[in-house]
Formats: structure tokens, C-alpha cells, sequence
């Protein structure tokens, strides 16, 4: 590629030590070294290995991450971001040893710009934390991942959630940003304008870098107006095509749904079971619609008449904000649901996103496939965009049945892949997923590593995630 390849990052056990040892005398009590905590601040969420790093320093300002990162890239140590740790890829596993920065200190909301709709945070800041400060305001900041996540995570991973299809994912909704980059230095990206020509888009190349080029210390993020009226419903469906297809003839419709989530029979059971409801078990809609009252109403008559027209029946509204809050509250709490169906299993997550013509097949298809191979696992999905989630729920003292979700989770994404898609909607590569991005992406992957390697020669930014070892 016309360049030095990327130095590949081993463990370097003398320069961790080293390095574990300054961070100490520098930090206190601020640099943990217990097993427990290291162990925390590596993958526990799904199924992959729990890789912990060295030590955990907890930062409190940009310039002591920059200060990290400078020890570190000195004497070659990896340092991997840590925001709330809900990630579902890997995405906070040490792969070669190192240090992990914990953000979560880093949690004020710095200005908000009520008259321009924007606000600057930092990246400890979880989404909940941010719509609390905001709601005596009249704004709301709407990307909603299922976990309380951090935004200098949901940032770095390109997060989106239920309201996507209205409001876009986190690459609409970042301005700019500040960053450490790998040298130390702590650069800023873009302004507080809506738009701009000048120069490359450093934003968006670190918005869902994953921490592999820089770590974000501080967010200038889009905020919306707090609708007049919001109607929330559930529209239950007699087959899972036929509610995958209302889907499409909304979306096509161009009826502005808010959100628009799909619950297949058996999330529907795990999800009344966990949250207390009282859905009818079959495949199932949860909408939402935002607007002005006559707005709101005229919408929600649009979507009843494609629903009856595919078998779509029995809506249950919710108007009231507490019912609203219950219903979205078990909508992010699918994960979990799902886990309580088979006690002691784990669950095996994952997700693909394929163009809106395609839902109906890409998920029947998918449903099938689960089927016939004998896999309990639940369908959910962000289905206005064309994104959904499948938890496989499995024994992992059982060779045959790890052998036959990985076997499902190949074929769920070559699947999606072949049909225009992605190998992930909003879950990210991490490590999980490395193995399907040169499927997907072909020799582009080649100058994403080219990026890589001019940014960190060295390598030491969250070593082992997004990039596959032929990239180098």
C-alpha cells in the first residue's frame, strides 16, 4: 500500500508494568489495578471472552487523557475508551493488555444553546442524564440505544436506537467534537454551524471509529423541540410478514412515524413476562407519532388503514406519558427479556440492516432459518430503517449448539449483505464482527487501514477492533 504496515501490537508484558506503575504514582486511587474492576471494564454483556486491561485510569478532564495517551504511546501500550461499557461487539476488550480510560467522570453538560437547538457535553454524559437537564427547556436529545449508554460512546460507535427512523442515528446528530488523538493531542472538529465546506470531515471519520483513532473528550450535539402531541400504540399482526410489510407501505408512504419497532411472537412472550404486559403474543408493531395534535391524529388514520390492510388489528394507545415511558421502557429492556426465557443461557446478539424493500423477506427468511436449526432466539428490531436484532439464547457448555448459532449468525449476515445491506446497523464491528467486514466492504477495507495507520502508526488505540489482520 505504499507505506510501513502498521506495527501489529503483542503484549509488551515490560512496558505495561512500567507504564502501570507511573499511571499509579500519577493517578492514586484514580488508577485501579483489583481484578474486579479490571474485569468490569472489559466485555461482560454478551457472549464473547472477557479480556480485562492492566489497569483502569479514571480521567477527569481531557488533558488527563491526553496525558495517558502520551505515556502510553511512548512506550507502546494500548489504551482502550471506556464510556458505560454496554457495548455488545467487544468493543472494550483489551486484545493485547493495556490501559483502560474510563470517561465516566467526564460527565457535565458544558452549555446548551436553547435558541440554536444544540448543546456541548462531555462524554461521560449517559442520554437519560442529558434529557433530564433538558426537559424543563422544552428539548429533548433523541438517539435512544436500549441502555443507558454514555454519548461519548454512542458516539464513538455510531449509535441509534427506536427514534432513528425520524431523527437519524449519532452521525446526524454530532456537530463536532474534541479529541485525543494518538500523539496526545487534543484536536477539535468542525463548529456549532449546521453546515460547513471547509476541509475533510473529521467528524464523521471519528464518530463510529470505535476508539481506534481517537478518544472523544467533549460533544456538540443537534437537539430537538418537544413535540406538541405524542401518540404511542401497539398494533398487533396476525403473521410476522404481514407486520414487516405495513412497515414498508408506512415508510414508503412517507407518513413522518416516529418510531416504528417490531416484536416477533416470541420477544412478545419474553417481553410481557419481563415488563409485566400484557401484549397478545403474536407478531407486534409499537409506534409512535410526534407532531401537532391534528398531526399526530392524522397519522396515526394513515397507519391504521396499511395496517388493516395487512392483518394488522386491535391497536391499544398510549397517550399518557407514564403509559408511553412503560411501553418504551420494555421496548429497551428486550435484551434482558430475552435472557429471562432460558435461565443460565447467554445470549448471543446480533444485528444487520438491510434496505426497507428487502425487511419483510430479510426477516421471514431469517425466522425460518432459526427455526429449522432449533435456535430459541427472539426477533426485534428498529424496522422503519430496516434494522433488527436477533438474541440467540444458548448453552455454552454445548459444543453443537455455539457450533450452529455461529453457523445462523453467518448466514443471518451474508444474508443482509447479499441483499445491499450491512453486517451491522448499529452494534459496530468491534471484534465480533471483523471477520464480515472485508465481505462487506471488499478492498475499501485496505484504506480504511490506510487511515489507520497514518493516524496510529504505532497501533495503540484500541488495538484488535474493526480492522481485519489482511488489512495490514
Amino acid at each position: 500500500m505504499g507505506a510501513e504496515p502498521i506495527r501489529k501490537l503483542e503484549r509488551n508484558e515490560p512496558a505495561i508494568v512500567t507504564t502501570v506503575e507511573r499511571l499509579v504514582e500519577r493517578f492514586g486511587d484514580r488508577c485501579q489495578v483489583g481484578a474486579a474492576i479490571r474485569e468490569q471494564h472489559a466485555n461482560t454483556t454478551t457472549w464473547l471472552a472477557n479480556l480485562p486491561p492492566d489497569a483502569v485510569v479514571f480521567a477527569e478532564s481531557a488533558e488527563e487523557v491526553s496525558e495517558v495517551v502520551r505515556l502510553c504511546g511512548d512506550a507502546g501500550v494500548p489504551v482502550i475508551p471506556f464510556g458505560a461499557g454496554t457495548s455488545l461487539e467487544g468493543h472494550v476488550n483489551a486484545m493485547a493488555g493495556g490501559i483502560s480510560i474510563d470517561l465516566s467522570r467526564m460527565n457535565r453538560v458544558l452549555a446548551v444553546h436553547a435558541e440554536d437547538l444544540d448543546c456541548v457535553i462531555e462524554p461521560g454524559v449517559t442520554r437519560k442524564q442529558l434529557n433530564e437537564y433538558l426537559r424543563d427547556q422544552g428539548l429533548f436529545f433523541p438517539i435512544d440505544p436500549g441502555a443507558d449508554a454514555s454519548l461519548g460512546g454512542m458516539a464513538a460507535t455510531r449509535a441509534s436506537g427506536t427514534n432513528a427512523v425520524r431523527y437519524g442515528t449519532m452521525k446526524d446528530a454530532v456537530l463536532s467534537l474534541k479529541a485525543v488523538m494518538p500523539d496526545g493531542r487534543i484536536i477539535k472538529t468542525g463548529s456549532r454551524a449546521k453546515k460547513s465546506s471547509a476541509g475533510y470531515d473529521l467528524t464523521r471519520l471519528l464518530v463510529g471509529s470505535e476508539g481506534t483513532l481517537g478518544i472523544i473528550t467533549e460533544l456538540t450535539l443537534r437537539l430537538q423541540g418537544i413535540p406538541e402531541a405524542i401518540s404511542a400504540a401497539v398494533c398487533p399482526f396476525e403473521t410476522l410478514e404481514g407486520a414487516c410489510n405495513a412497515v414498508i407501505a408506512t415508510i414508503q408512504s412517507g407518513i413522518p412515524v416516529a418510531r416504528i419497532e417490531l416484536l416477533d411472537e416470541l420477544q412478545v412472550k419474553a417481553s410481557n413476562a419481563y415488563s409485566k404486559l400484557d401484549m397478545r403474543e403474536t407478531p407486534t408493531l409499537l409506534l409512535e407519532f410526534h407532531g401537532s395534535e391534528a398531526g399526530v391524529k392524522e397519522q396515526a388514520e394513515m397507519f391504521g388503514e396499511i395496517a388493516a390492510e395487512f392483518g394488522g388489528s386491535d391497536f391499544q394507545w398510549a397517550r399518557a406519558a407514564e403509559d408511553r415511558n412503560r411501553l418504551w421502557q420494555a421496548r429497551h429492556d428486550a435484551y434482558w427479556a430475552c435472557v429471562g426465557l432460558r435461565p443460565g443461557s447467554k445470549a448471543l446478539a446480533t444485528d444487520v440492516c438491510v434496505p426497507i424493500s428487502r425487511l419483510a423477506e430479510a426477516i421471514t427468511e431469517s425466522r425460518r432459518d432459526l427455526d429449522e436449526s432449533g435456535l430459541l432466539a427472539p426477533i426485534v428490531g428498529h424496522v422503519g430503517d430496516g434494522n433488527f436484532h436477533v438474541s440467540l439464547l444458548i448453552d455454552m457448555d454445548s459444543a453443537d449448539e455455539i457450533s450452529r448459532a455461529e453457523q445462523f449468525m453467518a448466514r443471518v449476515v451474508e444474508r443482509a449483505i447479499a441483499m445491499e445491506g450491512t453486517c451491522t446497523g448499529e452494534h459496530g464491528v468491534g471484534h465480533g464482527k471483523i471477520k464480515y467486514l472485508r465481505k462487506e466492504h471488499g478492498d475499501t477495507v485496505d484504506f480504511m487501514a490506510m487511515i489507520k495507520q497514518a493516524i496510529d502508526p504505532r497501533g495503540i488505540m484500541n488495538p484488535g477492533k474493526i480492522l481485519p489482520d489482511d488489512s495490514f
